[in-house]
C-alpha cells in the first residue's frame, strides 16, 4: 500500500510539474510571438528589385533616377505619364482626345469577352486606352507626343490608336509642331481582327502629311516594340531612335529560333544590334533623352 500511495504521489506530482511547464511554456509562447493579425507587413512598392542586375533599391531611389537602374544602367519599362514628366518642360502638359473608347464591333470572346476584358482594365488602370496624346513644350517649343501605354492590354494596336495617333498629326498640322511617337507594344490587338490591321494603313498614310508640311516626326522605341507597330509606323520616322537595350522586331527571338531551327546572334533584336545594322539612327540614354530631342529639333528648325 505504501509503495501504491508513493507511486501515485509521484504521478501527482510529474502531472503538476508538466502542468506548470505548460502553464509556463504557453505563457512563454504568448510573449515572444505575434499573432498574424497583428504582424505588420511592409507595404507593396517600397522596393524595386532590377530584372538585369538583381540590385534592389527604393522606389524612391529608382524614381530620381527616372527609373534607370543606378549599378547597371537598365531601363524599366514606364508609362505615357512618366515619360510626359521627363520631357515636357516643367512636367507641364494638356492631354487630348481621352473620349474616344474601345469598343466590341466584333462581339469577340476568348477566355472572356472583349467588353469585359475592357471594362476590368478601365476599373484597374487610369488609363482609356493604349495610347495617351499629349501637348507641352520642351525647351519652349510646342510639341506633341503619343505615348503608348504597356499596361493597357500590352500597349495593343487597335482603332483607337490609330485614331488617336491620326488626330494627333491633325494637331500638329495646327500647331506647326513636331510629333513624337513613344511605341511600346507587342502588336496589334487580336479582339479588334482587321479593324486593328487597317490602322497600319491609316497611320502610315496620314504621318505622310507630316512629311508633306515639312513637319519632323521622331519615332521613337522603348522595350518592346513589336508586330504590326514596327512593321508600320514605328520605322517611318524622319528619325527612328531607341533606348538602351530595348528589344524591337516584328516576331520575338523566341518564335524566330524556333522557325529556323538555329541559335540567334548575341543580343539579336536589341536596339544595339538594331543600330549596327542600320535600322536605327541612334540610342539615347533616358537621362539624356530631353536634352537630345530638344538638339535634335533645333537642327532640323534651323
Amino acid at each position: 500500500m505504501k509503495q501504491e500511495e508513493d507511486f501515485d504521489s509521484n504521478l501527482t506530482g510529474e502531472s503538476a510539474n508538466s502542468a506548470d511547464q505548460s502553464g509556463w511554456f504557453k505563457r512563454m509562447k504568448k510573449g515572444i510571438l505575434t499573432s498574424t493579425a497583428e504582424k505588420k507587413e511592409t507595404p507593396e512598392g517600397l522596393w524595386s528589385k532590377c530584372p538585369e542586375c538583381g540590385y534592389i533599391c527604393t522606389a524612391t531611389e529608382l524614381d530620381e533616377n527616372l527609373y534607370v537602374c543606378p549599378k547597371c544602367d537598365y531601363h524599366h519599362r514606364i508609362g505615357s505619364e512618366e515619360y510626359f514628366d521627363i520631357i515636357f518642360d516643367n512636367e507641364e502638359f494638356d492631354i487630348f482626345f481621352e473620349e474616344i473608347r474601345s469598343k466590341d464591333y466584333l462581339g469577340f470572346t476568348d477566355l472572356k469577352s472583349y467588353e469585359v476584358r475592357l471594362k476590368e482594365i478601365w476599373s484597374k488602370t487610369e488609363l482609356t486606352d493604349s495610347i495617351r496624346v499629349a501637348k507641352g513644350k520642351l525647351k519652349g517649343e510646342n510639341l506633341v507626343i503619343a505615348c503608348m501605354d504597356f499596361a493597357f492590354i500590352g500597349g495593343s494596336l487597335g482603332s483607337v490608336m490609330g485614331e488617336r495617333i491620326a488626330r494627333a498629326v491633325d494637331l500638329c498640322l495646327e500647331l506647326r509642331c513636331p510629333l513624337i511617337i513613344i511605341c511600346k507594344s507587342g502588336g496589334a490587338r487580336m479582339m479588334e481582327s482587321a479593324f486593328s490591321l487597317m490602322q497600319l494603313a491609316k497611320v502610315s498614310g496620314k504621318l505622310s502629311l507630316m512629311s508633306d508640311a515639312q513637319l519632323p516626326y521622331i519615332s521613337f522605341l522603348t522595350d518592346p516594340s513589336f508586330g504590326g507597330i514596327s512593321a508600320s509606323f514605328g520605322m517611318l520616322g524622319d528619325l527612328n531612335i531607341a533606348e538602351p537595350g530595348a528589344l524591337i522586331g516584328f516576331a520575338g527571338p523566341r518564335v524566330i529560333k524556333e522557325t529556323i531551327k538555329k541559335d540567334l546572334p548575341e543580343g539579336f533584336q536589341r536596339s544595339e544590334f538594331l543600330l549596327e545594322h542600320g535600322f536605327l539612327d541612334f540610342i539615347v540614354h533616358r537621362k539624356a533623352l530631353k536634352d537630345k530631342l530638344a538638339t535634335v529639333f533645333s537642327l532640323l528648325k534651323n
